[in-house]
């Protein structure tokens, strides 16, 4: 019903600047950003708080994106020295190696290494663990994006909403219904959808390029497990 009523505010608009073109010679344009400033409160509200969306959305991406991004840089060569360690029983300075190294699959390792000793069970639960652990930290903030992605484009709806509802408000109390009486609502309601699916896709954007991203953390997350756990198996075999 909403959008029926919409389509019928936007054709008569056309209609009415098609009369009117017929006695104005010039026609003032706006921007843009003169739109926006001069829609109405509740339409002021709206945008400054899809504006302050697209902020949180592009915060999060960026700063994800460079965790995710240093998490994912493990030298090929560090399961090769914690073998080396390992096999010749120096386990102090595999530990040093797990501790300089910011990754989580060193802090996986670094647990296993604490861990020599004990049935290997109990070893690759305490590896679980810790990559459940690392695993939340990697997540964070992606289910607020998500968020985002989906409350966007219905504030932007509800934008046009309001934006319908301020046209007919002026189109009941005007004389002479012309295109400056309809084009304020008219306006900020082409202007509210578009920056909600603006806002909706960044940050589905940037949700799915995180989602890549941690998918090839969680990847080698596990490959290192797999090879610390067969590090510790070759001994018996």
């Amino acid at each position: 019903m909403t959008i029926h009523a919409f389509l019928s505010s936007f054709f008569f608009l056309q209609l009415a600047a098609k009369e009117g073109s017929s006695t104005t010679t010039t026609t003032e344009s706006k921007s843009l950003i003169d739109i926006i400033l001069t829609s109405s409160t509740s339409g002021l509200i709206v945008m400054t708080i899809l504006f302050l969306l697209s902020i949180v959305a592009v915060y999060i991406i960026i700063e994800r994106y460079f965790t995710l991004t240093r998490a994912g840089q493990v030298d090929h060569n560090f399961m090769n020295s914690i073998r080396a360690s390992v096999e010749s029983g120096n386990l102090q300075a595999a530990k040093a190696l797990c501790q300089s190294v910011d990754a989580p699959m060193a802090r996986m390792v670094e647990k296993g290494l604490d861990r020599i000793g004990k049935p290997l069970d109990d070893i690759n639960k305490s590896i679980e663990n810790v990559g459940n652990l690392e695993l939340l930290k990697l997540e964070k903030n992606l289910s607020t994006l998500a968020s985002i992605s989906g409350i966007a484009p219905m504030i932007g709806l509800l934008g046009t909403v309001i934006g319908l509802i301020i046209s007919f408000q002026d189109m009941s109390s005007a004389t002479n219904i012309t295109p400056q009486v309809l084009s304020n609502g008219i306006y900020h309601a082409l202007t509210a959808t578009a920056a909600g699916l603006l806002v909706s896709i960044i940050a589905m954007a940037g949700f799915n390029l995180l989602v890549t991203n941690l998918d090839k953390v969680i990847f080698k997350m596990e490959n290192t497990a797999v090879q610390f756990m067969d590090l510790l198996q070759e001994p018996s075999r």
